[in-house]
């Protein structure tokens, strides 16, 4: 169904009332391929868009908005070892990690509670509490924009990186995902080394099972993040930032307790750590404001605008880069 002047407040998580000139919603991969096909889409600007919790929109969107309706799962494989699921596009992600966990498939547990829907997975590579969305990808399936070929990407085609894939680089504007298939675990191995995971874990919960590790994610979340559908959100607005080995030992004798995790590179910092000791949280601009809990979080307190959020992004990145020479990078998409 195609829509014209569309109201885009239910379609970002930070309740920003935009609007998109064109919004075309499709529940199936053909009506995409005869959307593409019959329409001159040159003229346009053209943004895919899945769950929106990870845009801001900086003002009205002049152009045509691609929203995949695109649902099921199905297990297209399975031996003793492992199930490959093949899921929809614009399935709800926190819903498919439900369903692995009830089925016993693991792989997905620790990304549990991330908002959103499933095409967005391989696009910004999401991940959580040690996990990527890449650990579990088979193959990635996208229409071609421009001639409407349906195509299948390895995940070694993918070129997933942090928070990054081929989907944003090379193929950005150039494919547009409909399904996914996932590699799940009949036997997995929990990974448990993250943050406080394996503490809350043994102390609420008892031993790793998928429903437990599930569990205690949500809980750690629940405990530090505001919900979107209450506090308008999109979750990290910032990228963890990875500085050289140099760089981390001239950090860490200015601050010797400064967190890290050693990833290939260098060294990965948390950005809510360099946040919080610029004494942020709380810090508001407008109607925006540096969550009190969170401070890698920016919400919409009700009230803000688009402008209100920018300044407020601004005003952080400068006060980071001026107490640690640290530049963080929205994980944010500005549209």
């Amino acid at each position: 169904m195609l829509h014209r002047n569309y109201s885009l407040k239910q379609y970002n998580t930070f309740g920003l009332n935009a609007t998109a000139n064109y919004f075309f919603e499709y529940e199936a991969v053909h009506e995409l391929v005869d959307f593409l096909a019959e329409t001159d889409l040159k003229s346009h600007q053209v943004f895919f868009l899945g769950g929106g919790s990870n845009v801001l929109f900086t003002g009205n969107f002049t152009g045509l908005i691609l929203y995949s309706g695109i649902a099921g799962k199905e297990i297209v494989y399975e031996d003793h070892d492992y199930a490959y699921v093949r899921v929809g596009a614009g399935e709800d992600w926190d819903s498919f990690v439900q369903w692995c966990v009830e089925n016993e498939y693991g792989g997905v547990e620790n990304l549990s509670l991330i908002p959103g829907h499933v095409g967005a997975a391989p696009v910004q590579n999401i991940g959580a509490y040690g996990v990527e969305a890449k650990d579990v990808i088979d193959v990635v399936e996208a229409v071609n924009f421009e001639t409407g070929k349906i195509c299948k990407f390895l995940n070694s085609e993918c070129e997933f990186g942090y928070r990054d894939s081929i989907f944003k680089n090379a193929f950005k504007n150039k494919y547009i995902v409909t399904r996914v298939t996932f590699k799940l675990s009949k036997k997995p191995v929990f990974v448990l080394n993250y943050g406080n995971v394996s503490n809350y874990l043994h102390d609420k919960y008892g031993d790793p099972t998928l429903e437990n590790i599930r569990k205690t994610i949500i809980a750690i979340r629940e405990s530090k993040l505001p919900d979107p559908s209450r506090t308008g959100n999109a979750g990290s607005f910032f990228k963890n930032p990875v500085v050289t080995d140099d760089v981390f030992k001239m950090l860490k004798e200015q601050n010797p307790d400064i967190p890290s995790y050693e990833v290939d590179g260098g060294f990965k910092i948390p950005a809510a750590w360099l946040i919080d000791q610029c004494n942020l949280k709380g810090y508001t601009s407008g109607g925006a404001k540096v969550h009190d809990k969170q401070p890698l979080v920016i919400v919409n307190t009700g009230d803000a605008t688009a402008a209100d959020i920018l300044a407020l992004s601004d005003h952080v990145r400068k006060k980071v880069e001026d107490n640690f020479g640290i530049i963080l990078h929205p994980e944010v998409i500005f549209i």
